[in-house]
């Protein structure tokens, strides 16, 4: 039996929202990558496995064929190593944890929550019948606790600020030698050679600029550069993805296939989305299908300076940080001139049309704001939307499946409370004569 290896999702995966709601935290992008992503590159020899929640397991089973997705009888095959999928973790330390397996005295934890630990063929029982969450905190208080290095993200904004880290961390432990052969001699490359990887594929315009002098650049297979764009290390620029005539600062990820434009300062483009005309985005995260019109811009710096707060599943949370752009849920779109907030959190199939000023910091999911006012999408509402996701996928050569499909509705149902909750504040703001 091989070495197994499972990532497990607790309670908190709620305080990512809207970001997690149609995906499990560990396929999050912090870095080239998720969590998973970066463990399963540096651990190529393990089984794995994966604990999500019951409405995701039927879409993540068809995205990852070969993980075995809460899959009970592959636990009691034999002792299997749990992870948190919340957990930033040193590959290579954990190429020792594995190795110790089955080491199953210990618990590994962070400020008191389990992040590594031994599951048992004989414990797989309570964890099926209790739910993995309550039965690994119960198991892992009958065992000895071993604090571990390694961050444990709590909020979607923290996967900014330790974005520019693993961006430096990755290209290190990835690259195998520099590629800049037959480029344009037009093309401008500043600093180390070994600090720029441009896969040979990659199709560079005259007049591109790449500064390494501040962090290492990674050009992944099949990108295209338009001439006038400017990437400034550490960044990333995922397979398939054009870059048009943008301003990429240091600390960026875009993932695969997608196509950006602009200035952009800080951000994690998680995959297939657009943003591909001029406008400022700083400081944010963007979940795939998501479409931002002509001159979409965010503030993420307030004039004030202090610190944002931003609404998660309704609620205000105090993000500590200073720099706190947008948070922007699947198949959002915003129309021209859409003006963001400092810490705005736009929910999954929102649908943005501006009214000339600054838009609301919450937008639930599944709700549009027409006209300056905060409407609720209906059931009708929803499916229009789902046919419009089906177009927009299709334009890129992805199917939305039917598990997809039942998520997007079930993820309608389950974000009720939200939508109406929102609703709700905004009269009683009004009855009590503010704007």
């Amino acid at each position: 039996m091989g070495r197994r290896i499972a990532l497990f999702e607790d309670e908190s995966w709620r305080q990512f929202q809207p970001l997690s709601l149609l995906r499990p935290v560990f396929e999050l992008c912090c870095g080239q990558g998720s969590v998973r992503e970066r463990l399963q590159r540096h651990i190529d020899d393990a089984e794995w496995g994966a604990l999500v929640r019951k409405e995701l397991s039927g879409v993540y089973r068809e995205e990852h064929a070969d993980i075995a997705v809460n899959d009970f009888n592959w636990l009691r095959q034999a002792p299997t190593l749990l992870l948190n999928g919340r957990w930033l973790c040193d590959p290579q330390q954990l190429e020792t944890l594995v190795e110790e397996t089955p080491r199953e005295d210990a618990v590994g934890v962070i400020d008191g929550v389990p992040v590594s630990l031994t599951l048992r063929p004989d414990d797989v029982a309570s964890v099926e019948s209790d739910g993995w969450d309550a039965a690994l905190r119960s198991l892992a208080a009958s065992l000895r606790e071993v604090p571990m290095p390694g961050t444990l993200l709590s909020y979607p904004w923290q996967l900014i600020e330790h974005n520019r880290e693993w961006l430096v961390d990755d290209y290190a432990r990835r690259v195998t030698r520099p590629t800049k052969a037959d480029l344009d001699p037009r093309v401008a490359v500043l600093g180390d050679d070994a600090d720029v990887f441009i896969h040979p594929t990659a199709d560079l315009d005259p007049f591109v600029v790449i500064d390494a002098r501040g962090g290492p650049v990674w050009v992944d297979e099949d990108v295209q550069l338009q001439a006038f764009t400017r990437l400034e290390g550490p960044c990333f620029i995922g397979r398939a993805s054009q870059i048009v005539r943008a301003n990429i600062k240091a600390g960026t990820t875009i993932g695969p296939v997608c196509r950006v434009g602009g200035e952009i300062e800080e951000c994690i483009f998680h995959g297939y989305a657009n943003k591909y005309h001029d406008g400022f985005l700083g400081h944010g995260y963007v979940c795939p299908w998501v479409n931002l019109g002509a001159l979409t811009t965010n503030s993420d710096l307030k004039n004030d300076y202090s610190a944002v707060n931003v609404i998660i599943a309704g609620e205000a949370v105090e993000s500590g940080s200073k720099k706190v752009g947008c948070f922007i849920g699947d198949h959002t779109k915003t129309a021209i001139g859409s003006f963001l907030n400092t810490g705005t959190s736009l929910g999954a199939m929102s649908l943005i049309l501006p009214a000339g000023e600054l838009l609301p910091k919450h937008v639930p999911p599944f709700s549009r704001i027409w006209h300056g006012e905060l409407e609720a999408l209906d059931a009708a509402g929803v499916e229009a939307g789902i046919a419009t996701a089906r177009v927009a996928m299709s334009r890129r050569g992805i199917d939305l499946t039917p598990a997809a499909e039942q998520l997007l509705r079930r993820t309608y149902q389950d974000s009720a409370e939200e939508r109406f909750g929102a609703l709700a504040r905004i009269a009683t703001r009004r009855s009590e004569g503010h704007a």
